[in-house]
């Protein structure tokens, strides 16, 4: 599906996902929701909006740092499965409206064991030689302002709406079905 995540534009055409497919320990009865759903939407914009959802959420964890440390994050450094797409790194640039950049390496569990067994060793003085040593940064995306615009606007205006709008609707649930079981 990855190629056709550029098909759909920014925003999905106004369906947007909310990615609560566990019960947290903040929200113990959110549940998962898409919202906006209408004929025009193809298993391409679900895709997307799962991806949005997705970025959303980090997006409120990176707002959740910078108020608790005082700092501001000024970009995305990633690696891992999410990674190895373009376009998912593109939409994470321009959702967090901050320069993602990606690893060489995919995995880096092992890089980091590495980095920690080398200064273990001696052969690097600190983390942050090893690092600078080790570590290779492959790609660079920059935000699009369009496509920031569009999601500053859906996350400010819709995504951070949507919990508190459920939230009676998710514990009624909760309490019909039983689940979770809080």
């Amino acid at each position: 599906l990855d190629e056709h995540l550029e098909d759909v534009p920014p925003g999905s055409q106004g369906l947007m996902l909310q990615p609560y497919w566990g019960p947290g320990l903040k929200m113990p009865e959110a549940k998962g929701s898409m919202i906006g759903f209408g004929d025009v939407h193809t298993r391409s914009h679900i895709y997307r909006a799962i991806i949005e959802g997705i970025g959303y959420a980090l997006l409120e964890g990176v707002e959740s740092i910078e108020r608790k440390s005082g700092r501001k994050v000024n970009r995305v450094m990633v690696s891992g499965g999410g990674s190895q797409s373009d376009a998912i790194c593109q939409i994470t640039a321009d959702l967090f409206d901050r320069p993602v950049v990606r690893s060489e390496t995919y995995e880096t569990s092992g890089l980091g064991a590495a980095i920690n067994g080398f200064v273990g060793i001696g052969v690097y003085a600190t983390h942050e030689e090893a690092a600078k040593q080790m570590v290779h940064w492959d790609s660079t995306f920059l935000p699009r302002p369009e496509a920031v615009r569009i999601y500053h606007e859906l996350y400010t205006r819709v995504y951070k709406r949507i919990y508190p709008a459920l939230q009676p609707l998710y514990r009624e649930i909760q309490r019909i079905t039983g689940y979770p079981d809080i």
